[in-house]
């Protein structure tokens, strides 16, 4: 049987979208039947619109989007006025990261329990099936999809629910700024941060726990981590500053002298020198160190560096040298740097010079 015949061989009537007799219904059942596709029941949720079931879960719905907005509208207040910085001891930093991941994971929780909810409380009850067919679809059946279209937005309700269209413009809106604040982090020039450490001519040597380091600190075949004697030189504020500090044999130190290269020169203060810890792969910690062959060995992918010849890649995904930081000691005995790295530490970037 053709689409144009009725079930008893009769010629049917050519469907005409622009008869004023028609309903949006009739437009989308006819746009569905071209396609291939039958509606074979379609029942409204509720048979009276506005009845009181029908309000309940309209409320409910718009209830989640209003939880939606003020999840979403905290996180960006998080984002934005939350202290982030890290300090020792318990303090709210701490709760930065787990305040953002509830208060957007809230947002996005509650936005699939309204899709859902509306979804199965209150758009329609409809049972298609649909015929494959071939070839493009001609003129006239562009208007009776865009009536399709008109009317899925006519079964959503969200016109005659001026509740719930309020509740998704002001739920969804926040939700919609939280997604590009953090943009604004990559609007930064980042390039100065990357070309610069907190050494600078004259920053002591610190342990740790903050007392400055002397020669004797380290003894010969071994090496310590330091960071700047200055406020905070040992937290994430300067996580690009730590640095190891190596104290080689006597014939080790005279070969990394006669090997240093022209960036490097005086950068050697007797048998110490100081490199970069953090590696230039992947800016993981390259810190175990072997006395016996001089090679420091990052411990997430295995590069490893020649510390007698300027720390040179000599195995591992590293392609480059560790920097170095130059180094001697002040009139009080302390170790102190002489300059800032002279070449930026830690893994390549576009801009690197």
């Amino acid at each position: 049987m053709s689409d144009t015949e009725t079930e008893n061989g009769a010629a049917a009537p050519e469907f005409d979208p622009d008869d004023p007799r028609n309903t949006r219904f009739d437009l989308v059942r006819e746009g569905a039947r071209r396609d291939g596709v039958e509606i074979v029941h379609y029942e409204p949720r509720f048979t009276r619109p506005g009845s009181k079931e029908e309000k309940r879960v309209v409320r409910f719905v718009a209830l989640c989007f209003a939880i939606v907005g003020l999840a979403a509208l905290a996180f960006i207040v998080a984002y934005v006025a939350w202290p982030w910085h890290y300090k020792a001891g318990s303090n709210l930093n701490k709760f930065y990261t787990p305040v953002l991941g509830t208060t957007l994971g809230l947002a996005l929780l509650f936005i699939g329990i309204a899709i859902i909810t509306w979804a199965k409380k209150l758009l329609p009850e409809e049972v298609s099936v649909e015929r494959r067919h071939d070839g493009a679809s001609p003129d006239i059946e562009r208007k009776l999809t865009a009536a399709t279209a008109l009317s899925m937005v006519d079964e959503l309700g969200i016109q005659r629910r001026p509740l719930l269209k309020g509740a998704v413009a002001l739920g969804l809106a926040p939700v919609g700024i939280a997604a590009i604040m953090p943009l604004g982090a990559l609007i930064k020039n980042h390039k100065s941060d990357l070309l610069t450490t907190a050494w600078k001519k004259g920053v002591r040597l610190m342990h740790d726990d903050g007392t400055l380091v002397r020669p004797e600190d380290v003894s010969a075949g071994g090496q310590i981590t330091v960071f700047p004697a200055i406020p905070e030189g040992n937290t994430n504020k300067y996580a690009d500053s730590p640095t190891l500090l190596i104290h080689l044999r006597e014939a080790d130190a005279k070969r990394a002298l006669s090997n240093a290269l022209p960036i490097n020169k005086g950068a050697q203060w007797n048998n110490y020198l100081a490199y970069s810890k953090i590696c230039t792969h992947a800016g993981c910690p390259a810190s175990l160190y072997e006395q016996q062959t001089n090679r420091l060995l990052c411990p997430c992918h295995q590069s490893q560096f020649d510390i007698t010849n300027n720390a040179r890649p000599i195995f591992g995904p590293a392609t480059r040298r560790l920097p170095q930081l130059p180094i001697t000691v002040d009139s009080d005995g302390y170790f102190v740097a002489t300059s800032d790295y002279k070449v930026p530490i830690g893994p390549g970037f576009w801009e690197r010079p």
